[in-house]
């Protein structure tokens, strides 16, 4: 691709003098600037020197079919010569956007009455919560407007999504949360059950949390239940044995909607299109995006089960035109390339690929890593995990943060030619590849990550750093 100079800057000192990075480190970014990713193929990248990396997180836990298909660039040109883009306002709408919504709805478990497009999972995150503010009003219920998420969780960046969010980072100086959000236990067994308590146990102790939490706040003010099937970048954290069965009887006591957020879960990562399936989840409203395109194009979606729907449009007769709505909502370019992407995560049987590899990843992460001096615990399920580093394994005794442990970790692991992340709470790297990786590739990763840990923990030990 050839660009226009500006003033003879490098690509890197033109990002590094105009480009606002999302999550990074402002000042030291600007010391050190960017690393420029020009080209992708399958599982790899290739950066502007010529670098090339094995992408362990399938860019932001979304390029689900891999990098470089042609079947998407067709799909997006043939729509962007035929119609390039449509609003959906006041009844209008494409072919594209039709056949997304009426095949996602097949898709997902449940009974979905419709899907109501955005563009980020954040967008589609806020979307949810004016719709559980806006049911309960149709329904006479003012009061009833709370709704729960889960400390650790990640539902997005905007104003109600990341107060939805339970990382003190998204809300340190922004002036979040905002009320009517709640936050409840993280289900993460082994740093917050108590010694000797089974998961089965750990999951009635998460669900009598949520019961008590409802009963403190009042059941006619608290609307809705907001959850991950696997929380993400809070941890990558599989919940105990039975505990959506659990929660969702919590739920149904209360009156309680249950929003699924499926947006790193859904399309094959866990081994089933959904995590809902995987869990026995039984949604009232259902967010997705990231892999429903796999980050080719930006689209997401909001869906309402039929019971909402009936509801949402019944009242519509006399409270008149539904006033939320985005400029891009069902872009007709997004929803071509998500048709194209879901032929290839269909067509190609990525989620059952995706159970099969990740079922020899999980095996091989565990019996490379457990046991060893600072592994704490590894964890997962299908193609997404984390191994978190601790100072003490026997004693579970987390690295001091200022170490800044999993960091150092992922810096190392991409100059050895591996791009992981360390999560934002506590000592994780994180693995969430693309759905297409190969079992060579998988211990590749392994083998990189591996020697990017033993050469931390040697500078830790150098440095003083006691480890057991």
């Amino acid at each position: 691709m050839t660009l226009h100079p500006t003033h003879n800057l490098s690509v890197e000192e033109l990002d590094r003098q105009s480009v606002f990075h999302p999550f990074t480190a402002l000042a030291q970014h600007n010391e050190s600037g960017p690393r420029i990713m020009v080209s992708g193929s399958g599982v790899r990248l290739k950066d502007r020197a010529g670098r090339e990396y094995i992408d362990a997180l399938a860019g932001l836990w979304c390029v689900n079919i891999g990098y470089g298909r042609t079947e998407i660039a067709e799909a997006v040109d043939r729509q962007l010569r035929e119609l390039p883009y449509y609003h959906s306002f006041a009844s209008m709408g494409t072919e594209p956007a039709a056949h997304v919504a009426d095949r996602l709805k097949r898709m997902l478990p449940g009974e979905m009455g419709r899907v109501f497009f955005g563009l980020s999972g954040s967008d589609a995150n806020d979307t949810q919560v004016k719709l559980v503010w806006y049911y309960n009003n149709l329904l006479g219920r003012p009061r009833k407007k709370k709704i729960i998420a889960r400390k650790r969780a990640y539902h997005g960046v905007t104003v109600a999504a990341a107060s939805l969010t339970g990382l003190p980072v998204l809300h340190n100086a922004f002036d979040l949360p905002i009320d009517r959000i709640l936050h409840t236990v993280t289900p993460h067994h082994y740093w917050n059950a108590e010694p000797g308590m089974s998961e089965e146990d750990f999951a009635r102790h998460c669900a009598a949390e949520l019961d008590a939490l409802i009963e403190r706040e009042g059941p006619d003010t608290v609307a809705a239940f907001i959850a991950e099937p696997v929380m993400g970048a809070g941890g990558v954290i599989v919940p105990p044995k039975g505990y959506f069965q659990e929660i969702q009887k919590v739920l149904k006591k209360h009156d309680v909607l249950m929003i699924a957020d499926e947006v790193i879960c859904g399309f094959g990562r866990l081994g089933r299109m959904f995590g809902c399936e995987v869990f026995g989840i039984e949604p009232d409203m259902v967010t997705v995006a990231k892999g429903i395109t796999s980050g080719y194009v930006p689209l997401s979606a909001s869906v309402v089960s039929e019971k909402m729907w009936q509801v949402l449009m019944e009242e519509s007769r006399t409270l008149g035109v539904f006033g939320h709505g985005y400029t891009y909502t069902a872009h007709p370019v997004s929803c071509a390339a998500a048709m194209a992407n879901l032929d290839i995560l269909e067509g190609e049987k990525l989620a059952d690929r995706a159970a099969e590899t990740g079922a020899y990843m999980q095996t091989l992460l565990r019996e490379t890593f457990e046991g060893q001096p600072a592994i704490g615990e590894v964890r997962g399920i299908g193609l997404i995990a984390a191994v978190e580093l601790v100072a003490d394994p026997a004693a579970r005794t987390p690295f001091d943060p200022a170490l800044k442990v999993a960091g150092r970790v992922a810096a190392r692991a991409l100059d050895n030619g591996l791009i992981t992340r360390a999560l934002p709470n506590g000592d994780s790297l994180a693995f969430s590849p693309p759905l297409v990786i190969s079992r060579a590739d998988v211990e590749a990763c392994v083998e990189r990550l591996a020697a990017s840990i033993a050469g931390v923990r040697d500078e830790l030990i150098r440095d003083g750093v006691r480890i057991a």
